[in-house]
């Protein structure tokens, strides 16, 4: 028989002293019922003075949170804490709350009963699966359960079951921090006092004081000094070193500003969009970027690749040691082991010539040190990876791998995805723009802003990442990786999208991919246009791939002069309207394709006619921003300029070929009308 809850209490507060005491967290996993794990969590809430944040969708108690919304909690710290899994699990939400937890706390985490909840639906996967129903996520459910009941430190209290006799080992007491700079916290504040211009940035896992570091570096400067970061209340910790030394701006309002200052601090400054945070530092002699690394925002590795790499002499600094709790903590563990953080992999050095081998998602089952080197080697090389790809890796469907394998070592890793494959109809409505369903980047992206309504109804397997240990690079591994990827003959081609540079450009030219797509707008988190490649594998796919690259050359100079960007094809410029082009403007006049996508059959459109058409001639010649169009014609907003402008777009139509421009116009209509 399970203990009464009034013995569980007595049992689980000394374990809260002891923890206070040795200054270390514990994870709680209650697995059961839903009636069941809530009463034995409000149990615990009542028993142990706490903050108790309460995670999830349908707290039944204050202060509670959704998952979506951590993010604007990230900087304040609580006391023991229950995250709600039974419905959904958002793991990188639930790594968040772990990282604004003081030491003595124990997070709870309430699951569904083992033995049920690989089987379970998950409204999580909605956000990742690209599915259009809750999918179930065997693969990560095993994998969790099984690190935390091979931890010994994890605290599991399953229904119907006893409560297990948990050892309490041992540690010294822990000295929390007083106040005053620790060793390397002291390091940095000499460097960064004596720091007479430039930008300095610092990173660290969460819990390692880099707040309190620029809390503390507001104190000691002269001068004065400005703050942003994403969210306010992520900034309370600078705010209490700080002192009456701190001033806030939010990053927009900052840089319509024309505030000057001898300092910024910039905390997190990786979830700042590139381009907006490029600007800020433009602004100032002496700049402090703060930001987390490793783990679960995963765009802090990015940051460091992307956005620091392009300043010269950068101080660039780390923070090892935790402060808001002692080392070895037992939570920071588990969760590390369970959500795949740590990335040595790239210590162990593969020799020998590499071996590639195709992989499916059972190997999370068959080969889980292999499926979890996979992992780590693209969190080591890429930096969009985080725990929300390793749920995708793991569970969503129409995901493929291949690794090359040196000895027992990997030196390449490959991961693909299923796209495409749409009905006709679907196809059509994408690309008229009356619909976007879940996933197909690439595929849907030729259907919507290409050339082909059936773009879409193609097969394709996209290459969503490559990694290559930086031991072997240059070597051609991740050319024969890609190469080995187009021997699925059922697919139609192998596609990529990626933030355009030269060099990365240079990489997937080598590989065999062909330029097809470059977008009108930067990406936030690389501050690149986002550039799609093909490499064709069946004729159909062949024959898409050169007609979208001779769309590409057609249209460039175009795209050129929208976004700014020099784009590597021929230029093959035609002021001629063909019947790409009419179908292309019918989409625009009386569907939905948006302005961007069709702005060169516009230009030619607008050559081909002498109407006064103000509202597409003032973008498209004159170059005027959306704002000053709807003042100039009296317009209230940008949804009546778009009106407006695909008016004119069929008036111009109407004039040049009445009877075409209604069979057009039929034609597109009809595609709303999808099944």
């Amino acid at each position: 028989m399970s203990r009464g809850r009034e013995e569980a209490v007595s049992w689980f507060e000394p374990l809260a002293a002891q923890l206070q005491q040795e200054g270390h967290r514990r994870l709680l996993v209650l697995s059961g019922s839903d009636t069941w794990s809530q009463t034995h969590a409000l149990t615990l809430r009542d028993a142990l003075s706490g903050d108790w944040l309460w995670v999830g969708n349908d707290a039944p108690v204050e202060p509670h949170c959704a998952p979506q919304a951590l993010k604007n909690l990230l900087g304040r710290e609580y006391r023991h804490a229950i995250f709600d899994a039974r419905c959904g699990f958002d793991v990188a939400a639930f790594a968040a709350l772990s990282g604004t937890l003081r030491a003595g706390s124990l997070l709870v985490l309430l699951t569904p009963p083992f033995a049920v909840w690989p089987g379970q639906t998950d409204s999580d996967s909605l956000r990742w699966s690209d599915s259009d129903t809750p999918i179930a996520t065997p693969h990560f459910v095993h994998h969790f359960c099984r690190v935390v009941s091979a931890d010994p430190d994890a605290l599991i209290w399953q229904e119907h079951q006893p409560l297990p006799d948990f050892p309490l080992p041992s540690a010294p007491d822990w000295q929390p921090a007083s106040g005053e700079p620790q060793r390397e916290q002291a390091d940095i504040l000499a460097a960064l006092t004596e720091m007479e211009t430039g930008v300095a940035v610092v990173t660290a896992p969460r819990g390692r004081g880099k707040s309190a570091l620029a809390g503390m570096l507001l104190r000691r400067i002269s001068g004065r000094a400005i703050v942003t970061a994403p969210a306010k209340g992520a900034t309370d910790v600078i705010a209490r070193f700080a002192e009456n030394h701190y001033h806030f701006m939010a990053p927009d309002a900052l840089l319509a500003s024309d505030q000057q200052a001898d300092w910024l601090v910039v905390d997190e400054a990786a979830a700042i969009p590139g381009p907006l945070l490029e600007q800020l530092v433009s602004r100032f002699p002496r700049v402090l970027l703060t930001t987390t690394v490793q783990g679960y925002e995963g765009t802090g590795r990015g940051f460091l690749l992307k956005f620091c790499a392009r300043f010269s002499g950068l101080h660039s600094f780390t923070l090892s040691a935790p402060i808001r709790w002692a080392a070895g903590c037992p939570l920071e563990r588990v969760i590390a082991d369970a959500l795949l953080f740590d990335d040595d992999v790239v210590g162990a050095i593969p020799g020998g010539a590499p071996e590639i081998i195709s992989l499916e998602q059972n190997a999370w089952e068959s080969q889980p040190q292999l499926a979890a080197d996979i992992y780590r080697l693209l969190c080591s090389a890429h930096y969009r990876t985080s725990p929300l790809d390793l749920r995708r890796m793991m569970d969503a469907p129409g995901q493929h791998f291949a690794v090359a394998r040196a000895g027992k070592a990997l030196a390449g890793a490959l991961w693909l995805v299923d796209e495409g494959g749409l009905t006709p109809a679907l196809s059509q409505a994408v690309w008229a723009g009356y619909r976007r369903p879940r996933g197909n980047l690439v595929a849907q992206s030729l259907a919507a802003h290409g050339g082909s309504p059936l773009a879409a109804t193609l097969l394709g397997r996209r290459v969503t990442r490559v990694a290559v240990h930086p031991a072997r690079q240059r070597e051609g591994v991740g050319q024969a990786l890609t190469g080995s990827a187009g021997a699925h003959r059922q697919q139609d081609y192998l596609s990529v999208s990626f933030g355009y540079t030269e060099e990365l450009w240079r990489f997937w030219q080598r590989c065999g991919f062909v330029l097809v797509r470059m977008g009108s707008h930067r990406e936030a988190s690389s501050g690149c246009y986002t550039a799609m490649a093909l490499r064709p594998i069946s004729e159909a796919g062949q024959a898409l791939c050169a007609q979208e690259h001779q769309r590409l050359c057609r249209d460039a100079r175009i795209i050129e002069r929208w976004n700014g960007e020099k784009i590597p094809v021929d230029d093959r410029w035609e002021a001629t309207l063909n019947d790409d082009d009419w179908l292309e403007l019918s989409g625009f006049a009386f569907a939905h394709r948006p302005l961007s996508t069709s702005a060169a059959a516009l230009t030619r459109l607008l050559l081909a006619v002498s109407l006064p058409l103000e509202a597409l001639r003032g973008r498209l010649e004159e170059g005027k921003e959306d704002a000053q169009l709807c003042t100039d014609l009296a317009l209230h907003g940008r949804k009546s300029l778009l009106i407006r402008q695909r008016q004119e777009a069929a008036q111009a139509l109407e004039l040049l070929d009445r009877c075409r421009c209604e069979r057009l116009k039929s034609d597109v209509l009809q595609w709303q009308f999808f099944q």
